[in-house]
């Protein structure tokens, strides 16, 4: 299968590790910022086989952990009024909110569908004209394009009964924030490459000039991490802090001009709130002025919403790469994928779920059961 089988050879998984347990002769620190690559690392125990002077940190790469509390507080609000079709990814479902979650609203009488598209939310709205039908819209700058094409589509098409409840944030002021911690120990980033086949690699020089770290633009498979790695850790051997796209076959250096001209005409940027990091800004969209009726936070009045973070969850300091999912004392205890804390644990990305579904329980394996392929 092609971009498949190619990226899981283990012979050339083995070269490239080889290679950067040659060129590794001090500790770095890298980070990735994105749940995908972060299963991809556990799954295949990639961290596990590099130089124990290579260290990878798991960053805030997933879109439904830093979805904040108390924006999934409001959808739990409008999803539950009687008027209301609430439609949202099936991995929203599962996130605990203050005191209940999507899937109890559900269970209450709340008319919650999951979808696999936002443009299913749109027929639905089309199909039931005498019902609010809103779209939960989360992520990062690759499901915001379809999600902005989706009210695009309704302001054309005069569909008045959908609305967009939004939680889009971007990943360079995340960067930022990041580097500018007084904890902060990231030496170098793995730059998400779907995020980069949006949005291009134009924001990330000056972050790498401003803050003397290499950026390398990776994919998802197990021979994409390693090849960023390799190329990551020759940057910091040589003293090098330079933007390098190692995923030229999904990514281009302007990215998807379509993609970018639907977003600046749907979207604003604004400051955001991350779960577990607080408000950084100009870190997310909001819907523009010229669309803004057809945002659900407007539209149902949801505010003065009182939020609870249950206090044994240290959801936060995993997402800020301070902890590793393993030495929360609730990890695999109080808080799995049945009964969860966070929504790391829950979410197809967080990190918890990958230390969880991957039996990642603090124990090192042998290098037999730790391979960098399936």
């Amino acid at each position: 299968m092609k971009y498949i089988d190619e990226f899981q050879d283990p012979e050339l998984a083995r070269r490239l590790l080889d290679d950067i347990h040659a060129m590794a002769t001090r500790p770095w620190a890298l980070m990735e910022v994105c749940g995908g690559q972060t299963h991809t690392i556990i799954r295949h125990g990639i961290d596990q086989l590099l130089p124990e002077k290579v260290e990878l940190i798991h960053g805030p790469g997933c879109p439904v952990c830093v979805t904040p509390l108390e924006v999934i507080d409001k959808a739990l609000e409008i999803a539950a009024r009687p008027d209301v079709i609430f439609c949202s990814f099936g991995d929203m479902l599962r996130v605990p909110g203050t005191d209940r979650d999507l899937f109890r609203v559900r269970s209450e009488g709340g008319d919650v569908r999951v979808v696999y598209s936002p443009l299913d939310a749109l027929k639905t709205a089309q199909q039931n004209p005498d019902r609010e039908v809103v779209f939960f819209g989360i992520g990062f700058e690759t499901t915001a394009p379809p999600n902005a094409m989706t009210v695009y589509q309704a302001r054309k098409l005069g569909i008045r009964n959908f609305s967009l409840l939004v939680s889009h944030v971007r990943v360079p002021p995340a960067i930022e924030a990041i580097m500018t911690s007084p904890s902060c120990r990231v030496q170098a980033f793995l730059a998400a490459g779907h995020v980069c086949s949006v949005m291009g690699t134009a924001e990330y020089p000056a972050l790498a000039e401003r803050f003397q770290v290499p950026i390398v633009v990776t994919g998802f498979e197990p021979l994409d991490i390693l090849e960023g790695i390799r190329r990551t850790v020759g940057q910091l051997e040589r003293g090098e802090h330079a933007v390098d796209n190692a995923y030229p076959r999904a990514v281009r250096a302007e990215g998807n001009p379509a993609a970018q001209a639907m977003l600046a005409d749907v979207f604003e940027v604004t400051d955001r709130s991350w779960r577990g990091i607080g408000t950084i800004p100009a870190s997310g969209w909001r819907l523009s002025e010229r669309y803004r009726e057809y945002d659900a936070e407007h539209r149902f009045s949801v505010e003065n919403i009182t939020t609870r973070e249950p206090a044994a969850c240290r959801s936060g300091e995993v997402l800020q790469g301070l902890l590793k999912p393993h030495e929360c004392e609730a990890f695999g205890t109080t808080c799995t994928p049945r009964t969860p804390l966070g929504a790391t644990m829950v979410s197809s990305e967080g990190a918890c779920a990958a230390y969880y579904l991957y039996r990642r329980l603090g124990t090192t394996p042998t290098p037999q059961e730790a391979s960098p392929v399936a």
